[in-house]
């Protein structure tokens, strides 16, 4: 039996017709994109989105893929960034070309170009105070100041400069800047900051450097010496164009990228801000950048998404300029989807209530063979022993139960999954009146067929008493209760978007039990615990001895209702 296909619709990409006629005029012979994070944090899904368009791009078109480090702030930098990024980009699937590259691999270059500007006489050295800076850069209703130090002559801005290299001077004394216009109602041509003076060791050139290059100044350069044809950022990045584009006019570059802007992904339900992100961690909010409650690709991968799922996310969403919010039930369709196909099923009782099957002999155990996924022959069967004593769950038994319950009552019928038809004859209390154990007979004539002159509706979940699993299982759901975490549900304004964390956004269930071939699943594992969701073995606290699921998503959007 073949595996089902996706049913995943690919939404449009406004950048795929601007490669192909790049291709088709013979602008580009073939496309170079790249992937450019700053490695002072971990990857979320916003990311995803970036790193699927320009390794997508790159394989439909023929063309290679670089992963950048745009690494310019040695102080907010560090290398355990720097290897989950490249972590992410695999698990996704994805391979830059070549070597990982790094923006610092450039420095020398940038130094060299930021030098032929003084020598054009289109950069000088600028010792304003910052906050004397931003009264002298205006607004956006009020053109800027030329700087009193804009008109230094071309020989004192090389001295200078070279004092900054030599650390002669400290943090935030002077600043290299471009001179474009101070009057543009671009506030980012008005003579932007080129280099600052910052004595901070760096991950990748050590203490070589006590001056860094401003973003801007290094992105587009880096593109150009990469030879990058479409250079892709975020739509907050479109005013940064026309600077982008200045500073390849005006430098001896080898290639002319072009840059374009696209939407953003804003997910409801969810914060993507490093510094949101970070409170939450750094408060115990959550455990971790890799809880699972969190967006970051670490803590989806955690919780059981797989690569293709949000592949599939990224294809649905499409790219486009327009912006707007994603439903967060789009990228839990995804990975329903992948896990319906996928995931090989198993039942693990989540409350488990004893049953005894009193008719049942007491030293036999009768070896069942289940199908691990009911679509897929291909991936074959579990074993699961049937004996006297099973676990089923508290919720499927009531003694008074509500309309339309087709799970067991008492001198009710219901059937054991891929086993027989047990009817509920005595429950079992303690001093304090809860059910603690059900006594139950079984029809030994219902394995595999329904049982004659009556109709058994219900089916329900189980385990073995004796082989079964013990394990903790943890309920994860949305980690905030409103689509706006910093609106409150009637649409004003809270004091903190912690307010909206969701209280219910982690269960922990202790003494489950799962059948016995969870036993040997491997961490990261997924699987469909029939009648209660999809789980994934836990990767960091999970252990053979004591087994750690975690739920990545339930069966049905319980959210949409």
């Amino acid at each position: 039996m073949s595996k089902p296909e996706s049913s995943v619709t690919v939404a449009a990409n406004f950048l795929k017709p601007i490669v192909e006629a790049d291709l088709q005029s013979g602008k580009h012979a073939s496309i170079v994109t790249r992937f450019p994070p700053e490695p002072n944090g971990y990857l979320h899904i916003g990311h995803a989105k970036s790193i699927c368009l320009n390794f997508g791009l790159a394989k439909e078109f023929g063309g290679v893929c670089n992963l950048r480090f745009d690494d310019t702030n040695p102080e907010k930098e560090e290398d355990e960034y720097i290897q989950a990024i490249q972590e992410d980009v695999q698990w996704l699937g994805f391979q830059w070309q070549g070597d990982v590259h790094y923006a610092s691999d450039y420095f020398d270059q940038l130094f060299a170009w930021a030098l032929h500007l003084i020598k054009q006489g289109l950069a000088y050295v600028c010792d304003l105070t910052p906050e004397q800076a931003r009264e002298y850069r205006g607004d956006l209703k009020t053109p800027g100041k030329n700087s009193p130090y804009r008109e230094r002559s071309v020989e004192e801005n090389l001295a200078l400069f070279e004092r900054m290299r030599a650390g002669e001077f400290a943090d935030g004394d002077c600043v290299l800047r471009a001179k474009i216009d101070m009057a543009s109602r671009n506030m980012n041509m008005r003579d932007p900051i080129l280099y600052r003076i910052r004595h901070a060791h760096h991950h990748q050139t050590g203490d070589k450097w006590c001056i860094y290059p401003s973003y801007d100044f290094t992105h587009g350069q880096s593109d150009a010496i990469e030879g990058i044809t479409h250079s892709i950022c975020t739509l907050e990045f479109e005013d940064h164009r026309p600077l982008y584009e200045w500073f390849l006019e005006h430098l001896p570059v080898p290639s002319q990228p072009r840059q374009y802007e696209m939407a953003r992904l804003n997910l409801n339900y969810t914060v993507t801000s490093k510094r949101k992100l970070k409170k939450l961690v750094d408060d115990n909010h959550v455990s971790g950048w890799d809880d699972p409650r969190m967006s970051t690709l670490q803590g989806y991968r955690r919780r059981g998404y797989t690569p293709a799922s949000i592949r599939n996310f990224c294809d649905m969403i499409g790219v486009n300029r327009a912006g707007g919010i994603v439903d967060l039930s789009m990228l839990e369709f995804c990975i329903r989807e992948d896990l319906d196909n996928n995931a090989a099923r198993a039942m693990c009782v989540l409350k488990p209530l004893k049953v005894v099957i009193t008719n049942y002999p007491e030293n036999q155990t009768e070896q069942l063979e289940l199908a691990r996924h009911p679509k897929n022959e291909e991936m074959g069967k579990r074993v699961i022993p049937f004996a006297r004593e099973i676990y089923i769950d508290a919720s499927d038994y009531e003694e008074q139960p509500p309309k339309g319950f087709k799970r067991l009552v008492p001198g009710g019928e219901v059937r054991l999954r891929g086993s027989y038809v047990i009817r509920a004859d005595e429950a079992i209390r303690d001093a304090q009146g809860n059910i603690v154990e059900l006594r139950c007979t079984y029809d030994a004539e219902t394995l595999g067929k329904n049982p004659e002159g009556r109709k058994v509706k219900g089916v329900i979940h189980w385990v073995p008493v004796a082989e079964s699993v013990e394990c903790e299982v943890r309920l994860y759901d949305r980690l905030f209760k409103t689509p706006n975490p910093d609106k409150a549900e009637d649409g004003s304004d809270v004091e903190s978007f912690l307010e909206n964390i969701n209280p219910e956004s982690l269960v922990v269930l202790k003494g489950c039990r799962a059948e016995p071939s969870l036993a040997q699943a491997k961490v990261g594992e997924g699987f469909q615990f029939e009648r209660e969701g999809y789980f994934c073995v836990d990767s960091r606290d999970s252990t053979p001895d004591a087994m750690v699921f975690n739920r990545t998503v339930t069966l049905r959007d319980s959210w949409g209702k």
